[in-house]
């Protein structure tokens, strides 16, 4: 089978994260999408720590900015994960081949994608007292496991 999901990571800043992200990716047949500029060297020792031996058997697709990921990608359907987003990421309904899209780790997504993207944005419940966000890799997982979930006798899992 293709890659499962895509999992897009907006100018991602923490190398840690995007190790476990790229961790993930290969064990769930995701691919990784990097918007540039990167926080870190993809040749940074934390990214490969966290990555283990996984990392270089992943490949990550490396976009210089957001308009080349979406000239070469042609995305049909994103949905954006953000804690400003108003709908419940568990209402989405997910399709093998969408595009799941993450922010930074200190600012999130760019302003301007509210607006844009305004009908793709989603959020994760966070009923506790203090949330404010989850870490970034936390994130992607609970999203990507949630769309492996609606898809599971496609992916026969």
């Amino acid at each position: 089978m293709e890659n499962a999901f895509n999992i897009v990571l907006f100018q991602p800043e923490i190398p840690q994260n995007t190790g476990t992200i790229g961790r993930l990716a290969i064990s769930t047949n995701c691919r990784l999408h990097l918007i540039e500029p990167l926080g870190f060297s993809l040749e940074d020792k934390y990214l490969k720590r966290a990555g283990l031996d996984y990392w270089q058997h992943l490949s990550p697709v490396i976009h210089p900015d957001w308009d080349s990921f979406i000239s070469s990608e042609k995305p049909k359907k994103m949905f954006f994960i953000s804690t400003h987003g108003e709908k419940s990421f568990f209402d989405a309904g997910y399709k093998i081949g969408d595009y799941l899209v993450f922010g930074r780790e200190s600012a999130g997504l760019p302003k301007e994608f509210y607006e844009m993207y305004r009908n793709d944005m989603w959020q994760i419940p966070m009923p506790g007292k203090f949330s404010r966000s989850l870490n970034l890799a936390n994130a992607v997982s609970i999203t990507l496991y949630e769309a492996m979930r609606q898809n599971r006798d496609i992916l026969e899992i």
